[in-house]
């Protein structure tokens, strides 16, 4: 259940974001799930492509500083108070969350979650039943 995140640091410039994606199309790769933060001079793409090997090669192969990350995603209830019940799962066995996005399509919302002990983090939800996701999951939403 633990997921591979790529990080790619973009330069704050015109087009930047458009050449990874451009790059990660033409070689076949898909992107289920992304988020793009941003400072002055440089953003942070997380994304979760269908191929982290390869797509981690290619863009570095394009000069792009990447990096590999571990990430969870789990589904919870599109309710008020939903989130907050799930992170107090986490909160209670004392695991940290560095980072989260995610969507609500319908019924149920949709997150990745950056937690600073992926392994913990999966078997405290998997103690409490929660819905969690594997990469290709992602793609059937």
């Amino acid at each position: 259940m633990i997921i591979e995140q790529l990080s790619v640091f973009l330069e704050n410039r015109s087009g930047r974001l458009h050449e990874v994606f451009e790059i990660l199309g033409k070689n076949n790769i898909n992107v289920s799930a992304c988020s793009l933060a941003d400072t002055s001079e440089f953003g942070i793409l997380r994304l979760i492509p269908s191929d982290p090997i390869q797509a981690r090669e290619i863009l570095k192969k394009n000069l792009f500083s990447v990096n590999v990350s571990e990430v969870i995603s789990f589904a919870a209830p599109n309710s008020p108070g939903a989130l907050s019940r799930t992170l107090k799962i986490l909160a209670d066995a004392g695991i940290g969350v560095d980072y989260l996005y995610g969507f609500s399509p319908g019924e149920k919302s949709f997150i990745v979650l950056r937690p600073d002990d992926a392994a913990k983090a999966v078997a405290e939800f998997q103690k409490h039943e929660m819905e969690l996701l594997s990469a290709s999951d992602l793609y059937k939403f």
